[in-house]
């Protein structure tokens, strides 16, 4: 059996790893040229826990993790005006919260590749997916631009490829149709400066800022992790790569404080900046194609369980087409897998919808509500209500 997962990102590197073990041979295509560096810190709870421990992911991920001691809101002058105790988090979640910086997430999960028997898995980078196309017979193509350029013949067709999925233009139609922006860009990149590493160790930092976000953490390498939302009134659902992004940023998130001046002086010439938004679509497969995370079911960096959702789904689609798995099998275990993966992410998206509401306040008013409710969680019975509206799930 031989399956083309397009997209090496965390969902696409666990699909494939998992799909190599099951004995399937796996041309893994990546348009990049290697593994992405840029990204943003996300905590990992949830689905993507108990799949990561199954499938002997979760060690490697361990190893990766950061400890924060808490969220800190900090105002122009650098003065805390309210925070979260991470800890207490944690423990609501189930106990079992890791801090991730993304492209850690993502070699973790290449890392694994070294489990599965050589040869079963290759990957490809620079190679662009041209076009792609379910078969009568059962099987799909993928046409690839880049250094081997080649037409690849396939039992199964995997879209891993994110929200911008080219697999999902050339299966199901054009981006516009799915995504559904929530009015947002998000910003992030990677910056050395060891004096700010040395002076935000083990502390998340956000601004408590209006219409507008700016983070920052300290890496164990020296460097600081920035992260910035801002609004975006057009919601075109433009993707990255634009080449304005940098004087946007610094246009946007002037007058933050001294804190966010050196990080817009550190931002690079072409950062990380890219729309937040859900991807909605009735149907998932078709034929022998399939979307695994963001390219079928992004819940947007507000839901906090992309990264969770990526590694459960992956870890699933492998289960399903396990060694028993025939051509005549594969679409019918494309159906169960849409069947009993759906209703997950779209409890994920829904709490992603929520935080979205309240995620940048619009005015002093919102801001001092969000205040209140931040310095509440430290009541006992508020921080099990906060917690639910952040996890879409009961806690303990």
């Amino acid at each position: 059996m031989k399956a083309i997962v397009v997209g090496a990102g965390i969902a696409g590197l666990v699909t494939a790893r998992q799909l190599g073990l099951a004995g399937w041979d796996v041309a893994l295509l990546e348009k990049s040229d290697g593994p992405r560096p840029d990204g943003y810190m996300m905590d990992f709870f949830g689905p993507g826990v108990d799949a990561a421990e199954r499938i002997g992911l979760y060690p490697r991920l361990a190893a990766a993790a950061y400890r924060p001691d808490a969220v800190e809101y900090v105002d122009t002058r650098g003065r805390r005006t309210c925070s979260l105790d991470y800890g207490q988090f944690s423990r609501l979640a189930g106990g079992n919260v890791l801090s991730l910086l993304r492209p850690d997430m993502e070699r973790a999960a290449l890392a694994a590749l070294a489990d599965v028997p050589a040869g079963r898995v290759r990957i490809r980078y620079r190679a662009r997916l041209a076009g792609a196309w379910n078969d009568d017979d059962g099987g799909v193509r993928a046409a690839v631009v880049g250094p081997t350029g080649e037409v690849l013949t396939g039992d199964v067709l995997v879209g891993a490829d994110g929200i911008h999925s080219e697999v999902r233009a050339r299966i199901f139609g054009p981006e516009r149709n799915y995504l559904r922006p929530l009015g947002m860009r998000a910003a992030a990149f990677i910056a050395e400066d060891p004096k700010l590493a040395s002076r935000f160790r083990n502390r998340f930092v956000l601004t408590d800022s209006i219409g507008r976000m700016a983070g920052i953490y300290s890496l164990r390498t020296g460097e600081v992790a920035a992260f910035m939302v801002y609004r975006d009134a057009g919601g075109t659902g433009s993707g990255p790569g634009s080449p304005d992004a940098r004087d946007r940023l610094c246009e946007e998130f002037a007058g933050l404080g001294v804190t966010v001046d050196r990080l817009l002086e550190l931002c690079p010439e072409y950062p990380y900046d890219d729309v937040v938004a859900q991807t909605i679509m009735p149907v998932w497969h078709r034929g022998a194609t399939v979307l695994v995370g963001d390219a079928g079911g992004a819940v947007s960096l507000l839901a906090g369980q992309g990264g969770s959702l990526a590694i459960a789904g992956g870890a699933l689609l492998g289960d399903l087409l396990g060694p028993a798995s025939s051509p005549d099998g594969v679409s019918a275990a494309l159906g169960v897998f849409e069947e009993r993966w759906r209703p997950q992410v779209e409890a994920a998206q829904k709490a992603g919808r929520r935080a979205a509401r309240s995620f940048l306040p619009a005015n002093r008013v919102q801001r001092l509500a969000r205040r209140w409710v931040i310095r509440a969680t430290h009541l006992p019975g508020v921080d099990r209500l906060v917690a639910r509206q952040i996890l879409g799930q009961t806690v303990k």
